[in-house]
């Protein structure tokens, strides 16, 4: 829609990443001293104001009105992973962590796909000549982010609250407790 060749939209889109590969380690950092909600929700709020000023494009702006915006969105979504990632890895047992690592990645996965289906939606729906189905999808991607921020924050305040099942011992660890006597 902007008229650009694929070079210069793949060294649009470069900020994004870039800026993740930069905050995601200070994330990471911060996620051992503060709780994974309340930093998951500052970067999902920031990743939601990124999405919005892309959103607020002009018609044909300058390519550093879109590298700032990509930058902003990258920052929210660095300051996303990292915590997010470590809270869902460390939720699980240690001798579980490799079934959790596998659905964190069918999670992420299944997300890229219905995200980039439901863009493609959107674009169907907007017609050749794209008309605003960009700024819908960037819009609803934005209030999804939102979303998702809410829930993050709203996790610190345990409105559910689940029991834990006692755990059963494996069958080689009972068979090496000592027997009771007269059993």
């Amino acid at each position: 829609m902007l008229g650009r060749s694929q070079v210069e939209t793949g060294l649009l889109m470069t900020p994004w990443p870039a800026t993740v590969a930069l905050v995601a380690p200070f994330a990471g950092r911060l996620a051992d001293r503060y709780p994974a909600g309340i930093l998951c929700g500052i970067g999902l709020a920031v990743l939601t104001s990124g999405f919005v000023l892309l959103a607020a494009l002009p018609a044909q702006p300058h390519p550093a009105d879109i590298v700032w915006r990509m930058m902003i969105c990258g920052f929210g979504f660095g300051f996303f992973g990292s915590p997010n990632n470590r809270a869902i890895i460390t939720s699980a047992p240690r001798e579980r962590s490799g079934g959790a690592g596998a659905i964190q990645s069918t999670a992420r996965l299944l997300g890229q796909t219905v995200g980039a289906a439901l863009v493609a939606l959107i674009f169907g729906f907007a017609g050749p000549s794209g008309g605003t189905g960009p700024t819908v999808a960037i819009l609803l991607a934005a209030g999804f982010a939102a979303l998702a921020a809410v829930l993050s924050v709203l996790r610190m305040f345990n409105f559910v609250r689940f029991s834990r099942a006692p755990r059963r011992a494996s069958p080689a660890a009972r068979e090496q407790q000592p027997r009771a006597a007269g059993k």
